[in-house]
């Protein structure tokens, strides 16, 4: 039989175990189809902060939610709230949410203005 301590110990990595978890999922790829998917449609939202950037787009009527990376690494691309703005086009190049009724992708490139920005330099198609 374990002791306060240790069941308080054992319930505690326990919690942080499961949260480790959820955040690796929330941040990894899985939730991702495999294939390359491409968006076309109009900014009509920007968020850049934690824990990814976002652009909200409209595509034929449709709102989509495009998740780019983190922060650091969006800006490193030279993607910023000033490059772009609400009413641009767009263009994300990534993959789309493995639940086909959730508008939802992870975009490894954006294209805006003629300008191309690799958020995940390492995960764009081939030429």
């Amino acid at each position: 039989m374990l002791s306060p301590f240790n069941r308080s110990v054992t319930l505690a990595a326990a919690v942080m175990l499961a949260a480790g978890t959820a955040a690796y999922a929330h941040h990894g790829w899985s939730w991702t189809q495999d294939g390359f998917f491409e968006l076309k449609g109009r900014i009509t939202a920007i968020y850049i902060g934690n824990p990814h950037a976002t652009l909200d787009v409209d595509a034929k009527g449709e709102g989509w939610r495009v998740e780019m990376a983190p922060p650091s690494r969006t800006i490193a691309a030279g993607f910023t709230e000033e490059v772009a703005k609400v009413g641009d086009d767009v263009t994300a190049i990534g993959h789309r949410s493995r639940d086909a009724s959730e508008k939802r992708m992870k975009a490894v490139r954006v294209i805006v203005g003629g300008k191309t920005y690799d958020v995940y330099p390492d995960r764009v198609p081939p030429a």
